[in-house]
């Protein structure tokens, strides 16, 4: 709730953004107050840079007991759906890549790298070429 007051507002944040009133210029993107006093973007719940409110919507996005550990691009598509601030996507793929558990099972799944061996295989006539 804090987060939302408006003197918590940072101005590259919002950049004008919020609706005033009918005479806003209605091509223009904007901001508009629901009843509970929260901003949203086309029904998305707009998240101010305040303390660590969006590290913590991320981490409880990724982390959610269905969603095993999406990685970027799917957490930023299942994201988009609920909330929206200035570059999102951008602040989700470093998020994501600094996530241990899917370092580590990234580490598990590549295939071990080593020397390149040159394999003797049979030839159609029956002889063993390098």
């Amino acid at each position: 709730i804090e987060a939302m007051k408006p003197k918590n507002f940072k101005a590259e944040d919002v950049g004008g953004m919020i609706k005033k009133g009918k005479l806003d210029n209605p091509k223009q993107e904007r901001l508009e107050l629901r009843v509970d006093g929260t901003l949203c973007l086309r029904n998305r719940s707009w998240l101010p840079c305040y303390g660590d409110l969006r590290t913590l919507i991320m981490h409880e996005s990724h982390k959610l007991k269905y969603s095993v550990h999406p990685g970027s691009d799917k957490m930023y598509q299942d994201m988009k759906k609920l909330y929206w601030w200035h570059n999102m996507k951008a602040d989700i793929a470093p998020y994501v890549s600094k996530c241990l558990i899917c370092l580590k099972v990234k580490a598990e799944h590549q295939k071990p790298s080593g020397l390149l061996v040159q394999h003797k295989t049979l030839s159609g006539s029956g002889t063993i070429s390098p």
